[in-house]
Formats: structure tokens, C-alpha cells, sequence
């Protein structure tokens, strides 16, 4: 174990409130793309831009493009928790982690058991129709398709509860994250590259005596850390199953 992992098991030993805040790098070792590496989302080539198709207004305007691109490359139901998922799942059984707070929209941190996850963009397993608001699980969307609400004389445009570009985050969510984030004596950041606004402006919360950055490339925030590890966040919480 290298010294900067060292460190990290022996501030996780003493922490009693432990935050952990992360992006899409925590669940590419699941087998999902991440946005803004070199390889992400965001560079590969479309008619239309991620960040247009990904958009509210676009949603609404060709829903038929937003749900190619949705399907293709935003669900992945076949993805399991990594060991990241799992070491965070593991602290807060232990009672030694308080929330977890996330910028992903796959439910792969519930599904490796952790209860206290803030969501701030929202998840692909919850829908709802946006005319008369019935509630649809991911499984029950046909793939493929521009799902349609099922209600007799309804047949709304079915969307996704996740946080578009020109929508805000939803306000119970962001106000839960900032309270948990407040009270840490300990902020583990992982899998994101902290570019994000105004999920990345949280930090700026932390009151607490420890602030981890676990990413594989640097962050504009690695100058503030009292710690950094430039690796995957999987292999490094991988020590502690």
C-alpha cells in the first residue's frame, strides 16, 4: 500500500462522519461511459451535440433523437456495483458514513445497498408522464422506443427523472446534500472531474478536517485537498472489502 493510501485507511478509521461525493468515474469500472474524458460522451461525434440532445427544450422538440440517444447511451441495465459502490455501502452499514451524494443517474449505489443517497441529477430507474404524472419503473419503458403514457385517454410523453440541461436541481435534494455536506468531519470526492456547476460548488460547504480527491486526472480543486490520489476509485476502495 502506497503512503497516499495509507493515510486515506487511516483517516477513515478515525472519521466518524463520513461524506462522499461522486461522478461519473465511480461507476465506469461498472462498465459505463463517463462524459469529459477524452473518449466520454461528450467527444464522441452525433448529429447534435450531448449537451443539446441532453436538454430540455431538445427533449421536448424531437423526443424521438433525445430517446435514441437515451437509450443507446445513458442506460446500461445490465451494470453491477464496483467496489466502490461496495466500500461506501460497506461504511454506512458500519455507521461510520452519513450520505452519499451523486451526480450519476444509474442507481448503483442503492443497488450495493447504500440508503442515504442524495441524487442530484436524478435516476433512469424512475419516469413519469408529464400529462397526468404516473409513475413508470425503467423496466416497464419497451426499449427502443418513445415511451407513452398507458392511461386510458392520456397517452403523455413519458419522461425520465433526471435533471436535464436549462432544469434546476430539485431543491429538496440539493438542500439535503448541503446540510450532510456541512456536518462531515471527513469529504471523500471521487469519479468526477469537478466541473460540473452547480453540483461541484458544494464543496465549498465542507467545514470539516479532511478533504479526499480521488480521481484518475487532475481537478481544479486538487490545490485545496488534504489529500489526492490520482488513480481509480474502485482499486483504491477496493482495499477496504
Amino acid at each position: 500500500m502506497n503512503d497516499e493510501r495509507s493515510i486515506l485507511k487511516e483517516w477513515v478509521e478515525k472519521a466518524k462522519r463520513i461524506v462522499f461525493f461522486g461522478g461519473a468515474g465511480v461507476s465506469t469500472e461498472s462498465g459505463l461511459p463517463d462524459f469529459r474524458s477524452t473518449d466520454g460522451l461528450y467527444y464522441q461525434q452525433y448529429d447534435y451535440p450531448p449537451e443539446q440532445i441532453l436538454s430540455h427544450t431538445f427533449f421536448l422538440k424531437k423526443p424521438e433523437e433525445f430517446y435514441r440517444f437515451y437509450w443507446e447511451k445513458m442506460i446500461y441495465p445490465e451494470a453491477k456495483p464496483n467496489k466502490a459502490h461496495m466500500a461506501l455501502a460497506k461504511w454506512e452499514k458500519e455507521k461510520k458514513l452519513t450520505a452519499v451524494i451523486t451526480q450519476n443517474i444509474d442507481g448503483l449505489h442503492q443497488a450495493a445497498g447504500s440508503k442515504a443517497v442524495y441524487e442530484l441529477h436524478g435516476s433512469v430507474l424512475r419516469n413519469h408522464c408529464m400529462k397526468c404524472g404516473k409513475f413508470y419503473r425503467l423496466d416497464q419503458l419497451e426499449r427502443g422506443t418513445v415511451p407513452h403514457c398507458t392511461v386510458d385517454g392520456c397517452g403523455g410523453l413519458i419522461k425520465p427523472d433526471v435533471v436535464l440541461y436549462e432544469e434546476s436541481l430539485d431543491e429538496n435534494v440539493l438542500v439535503g446534500s448541503i446540510q450532510q455536506i456541512s456536518m462531515a468531519d471527513m469529504l471523500i470526492v471521487g469519479g468526477t472531474s469537478l466541473n460540473v456547476y452547480p453540483a461541484a460548488g458544494l464543496l465549498r460547504y465542507f467545514q470539516g478536517r479532511r478533504l479526499v480527491l480521488i480521481n484518475k486526472d487532475a481537478t481544479p480543486r486538487d490545490k485545496d485537498a488534504d489529500l489526492v490520489i490520482h488513480d481509480k476509485i474502485g482499486e483504491v476502495f477496493g482495499e477496504f472489502l
